[in-house]
C-alpha cells in the first residue's frame, strides 16, 4: 500500500470513529461515557489501570482510581527535574556545571550511559544529565540528578509542600531495581554496574519472583492519578519553576523518546505531547500533556497500569486507547469555556 494510501485510510477512520464517539458521548452523557470506556479499557488490561484527566483550558477533569497509589517506575523523573530546577532557580545550582562520573555512577536499566561512557575522566553538565533522565529514561543520569537535586526527601517534601501530598519519592533508581531483583546493596558504599550484576547473578529466581511480589505491594515511590495529574497541571501553568526553567522542562518533555506506542499510540501522526514514560516488572506507565488541534486546547493524562498479567505491549494498547478516547472527547465534543 503506498503512503498516500495509507494516509487516506486513517484519515476515513479517524473522521468514522471521531464522529461515532461524538454520537455515543452526546447519546450518554458526556464524562460519564468516558468514564465508562475507561472501565472496559480497565477489564481488558489483565490488571489495575489509574487514570487522571483535566482538560487545562475548560477545566473539566476525570478520574479513575484517583486515590489508588500506582508505582511511578520512571514516571517518578518528572519530580525529580522539578527539584532539581528549583535549585537552578536558587541558583544554587548551574546548568552548565559540569560533573564527573564515576564508576560508581554507572547504574543498570533504561538508557545508555552505562554502556557508552565507562571509562574514567568523562563529565556532563547539569543540563546534558537532565536531559538524559528525561528523553531516554537514563537511569545512571537520573541518580546523578536526584542526587544534585537534594536526594528522595527533598523531591517529596518539594510535593508536600506545593499541595502534591499523593506522591512520594523514596529511592534512586539503583536502590528501587536492587528491591525489584532481591539484592541487597551495601549500605556504606555505591556500587559499580559490575558488582551489581555479580549480585544480580547469585540471587536465584525464587528470590527474584518473591522480590517481585513484595515490591508490587510496596507503598515507596508511588503516585495517584489525581497528584500526577496536579503536578502536570502545575508544570503547565508554571507554577512550580521560573518561566525558563519551566520552558525548559516542557520542550525536554515534548523531545521524549520513549513510549511511542502508549499515550501517543492511537493519535493523529505529529501531535505533540509532553510525555515521561516509565516501566518495571508489572507495571507500565505514560504520562503527560496532549495538544489538540483547531484551538480544541490541551489535555493532561496521566495513565498508569499495575498487578498486569499481559505483555507490555498489550499494556501499552490500554494506555493507548484511553489517550485516544481522552483526544476524541475532548476534540470532538466537549463544551469549551
Amino acid at each position: 500500500m503506498s503512503k498516500s494510501a495509507t494516509l487516506s485510510r486513517f484519515a476515513f477512520l479517524f473522521v468514522l470513529s471521531a464522529l461515532f464517539f461524538q454520537y455515543s458521548t452526546a447519546q450518554t452523557g458526556g464524562l460519564t461515557n468516558l468514564s465508562k470506556a475507561i472501565a472496559r479499557f480497565d477489564a481488558l488490561s489483565s490488571g489495575k489501570i489509574g487514570v487522571g484527566i483535566y482538560h487545562i483550558e475548560s477545566g473539566q477533569e476525570l478520574y479513575y482510581n484517583e486515590n489508588e497509589p500506582f508505582p511511578m517506575a520512571s514516571t517518578f523523573k518528572v519530580a525529580i527535574a522539578v527539584q532539581l530546577l528549583k535549585k537552578v532557580d536558587a541558583k544554587s545550582l548551574r546548568l552548565d556545571s559540569l560533573i564527573a562520573i564515576q564508576p560508581t555512577d554507572l547504574h543498570p536499566g533504561s538508557g545508555t550511559l552505562s554502556y557508552l561512557l565507562d571509562d574514567p575522566g568523562v563529565s556532563l553538565s547539569v543540563r546534558n544529565l537532565l536531559e538524559l533522565m528525561l528523553l531516554i529514561s537514563d537511569n545512571s543520569a537520573t541518580d546523578m540528578c536526584l542526587r544534585l537535586a537534594g536526594g528522595p526527601t527533598v523531591v517529596t517534601k518539594m510535593l508536600q509542600n506545593n499541595g502534591i501530598p499523593g506522591q512520594r519519592i523514596d529511592r534512586s533508581t539503583l536502590k528501587l531495581i536492587a528491591d525489584f531483583v532481591g539484592i541487597t546493596l551495601p549500605e556504606n558504599r555505591m556500587v559499580s554496574i559490575q558488582e551489581f550484576d555479580e549480585l544480580e547473578k547469585k540471587t536465584s529466581a525464587e528470590a527474584q519472583k518473591k522480590a517481585g511480589e513484595v515490591f508490587a505491594k510496596d507503598q515507596r515511590d508511588v503516585s495517584t492519578p489525581r497528584a500526577m495529574t496536579q503536578l502536570l497541571l502545575k508544570i503547565w501553568k508554571g507554577q512550580l519553576l521560573q518561566p525558563a526553567s519551566n520552558s525548559l522542562l516542557l520542550d525536554i518533555m515534548y523531545r521524549c523518546q520513549t513510549g511511542d506506542a502508549r499515550i501517543k499510540g492511537m493519535l493523529p501522526p505529529d501531535t505533540r505531547v509532553a510525555h515521561k514514560t516509565g516501566t518495571i516488572g508489572a507495571t507500565t506507565n505514560d504520562v503527560g500533556i496532549i495538544e489538540l488541534p483547531d484551538q480544541a486546547g490541551n489535555v493532561i493524562v496521566s495513565i498508569f497500569v499495575k498487578d498486569a498479567t499481559k505483555e507490555i505491549p498489550e499494556r501499552e494498547k490500554i494506555i493507548a486507547q484511553v489517550a485516544r478516547s481522552v483526544y476524541d472527547y475532548f476534540l470532538f465534543f466537549s463544551p469549551k469555556k
